[in-house]
Order: structure tokens, then C-alpha cells, then sequence
């Protein structure tokens, strides 16, 4: 009978106790990993003008996709954490019928796109995050050739500042997803020549660039 009572009063406490434990526990704590994938949208900035060529509408657009890493802190009612993404892009020049978009850059497709920044949030619901971020990011521009499909082992190396905002849901306390919009400013340049030659010197340029995008992730 004693016996009986100890396992009960153990069973009791076990009950009481993981309600507990699940509402102590954070939907967006941790470390994270994460798929994304989105529109791409570059362009010329506003102080570039093509007068000479009106059907040239110096932008390129597709889809981005890749990976993103990073570690959030819960601070009880706000959510402040780092990220790193790496994505590519389809997006690239064309040249049909005459219109040639080539944005100053000349016959190129987006490479890669590295992110290093941070994020801030603010939890709505015990599942739903508000967050802006910002931080550095560094884009690759791969030179093509004439026809626009053999990549030269050239490219320009460009560094900008990128800012957005977004939602985040926790499914559970493992998996989210979330969508978001950001825009990133490109204003230095080089160009690389993958080891043949010295890079070139650094010059300006105005590249901005709008992505919408989506992902899906689980935290550890």
C-alpha cells in the first residue's frame, strides 16, 4: 500500500509538473537553421539615368534561394539574436530584342550573397515574433560572355548594408517558419579576377536590391 501511495503521489507531480516545464519553455531561443527562398529584384539607383537607351530598364530580377544559421536570446516579452545567410540567384542580364538590361554592370548574373547581422523582435503572441534586422552584405556579380552563359573568372565583389522586417511562427518549439521583406544597398566595388591579377582598386557604386522571402527552419 505504501508502495501504491509513493506512485501515486510520483505520478501526481510528474502531471503537475510538465504543463509547467511546456510553458516555461521559449519558441524562439537557440540556435536556428533554416531553408529560404524568394523573389530577387536588383537595380540601378535613382541617381543612374539612361536617357540614350529608354528600353533599357537597367534591372534583373529571379529567384533567391539558400541557408541561413543563427542564435536567438529570449528576453521574456523580446527576442534579440545573430544570423549569417549565404544564398545565389537566377537572376541575370538579358539581352532580346534589343532591350539589354545591364544595370552598368555589363552581361552578369547574380553569384552568391553572404549576410553577417542582427535581429530584434518582439513576441505578439507566444507564437508569433515581430522582428527587424540589419547588418553587412557582400555580393558577387559574375561577368558573363557575350552569348550570356559562359562565366569569365571574373566578377565584381560589391559591399552594402541590408535592413528588413518580418513575421515568425512557431509551429512548435523545434520547427517555425516565417516571411520577411528586405532591401540592401550596394555603394563599393572591385573587381576579382580569381587569382590571374591583382584586384582591381575599389570604386563606387549604387546597387539596390528588394527580396521578398521564405523560410522554414528548426531550432536545437
Amino acid at each position: 500500500m505504501k508502495k501504491i501511495s509513493t506512485l501515486l503521489v510520483a505520478g501526481s507531480l510528474a502531471a503537475f509538473s510538465a504543463p509547467a516545464m511546456a510553458q516555461d519553455s521559449s519558441n524562439f531561443d537557440g540556435f536556428r537553421v533554416q531553408g529560404v527562398l524568394g523573389y530577387d529584384a536588383l537595380k540601378a539607383g535613382s541617381s543612374v539615368d539612361d536617357d540614350a537607351n529608354e528600353d533599357n530598364d537597367q534591372s534583373i530580377d529571379g529567384a533567391v534561394y539558400g541557408i541561413q544559421a543563427g542564435y536567438d536570446f529570449d528576453l521574456g516579452g523580446a527576442v534579440v539574436g545573430l544570423e549569417a545567410e549565404l544564398t545565389d540567384s537566377s537572376a541575370e542580364t538579358e539581352f532580346t530584342n534589343g532591350d539589354f538590361e545591364g544595370f552598368g554592370f555589363g552581361q552578369v548574373d547574380a553569384g552568391r550573397d553572404l549576410f553577417l547581422g542582427a535581429r530584434v523582435g518582439a513576441k505578439v503572441a507566444p507564437d508569433l515574433l515581430l522582428y527587424a534586422k540589419g547588418g553587412y552584405t557582400n555580393a558577387k556579380l559574375n561577368i558573363l560572355s557575350n552569348d550570356g552563359t559562359t562565366e569569365y573568372n571574373e566578377d565584381f565583389d560589391l559591399d552594402g548594408w541590408r535592413a528588413g522586417a518580418g513575421i515568425e511562427y512557431a509551429i512548435n518549439p523545434r520547427t517555425f517558419m516565417n516571411v520577411e521583406y528586405r532591401y540592401s544597398n550596394y555603394s563599393e566595388g572591385e573587381v576579382d579576377f580569381d587569382g590571374d591579377l591583382p584586384d582591381s582598386d575599389r570604386f563606387d557604386v549604387d546597387l539596390d536590391r528588394h527580396q521578398i522571402m521564405a523560410g522554414v527552419g528548426v531550432r536545437f
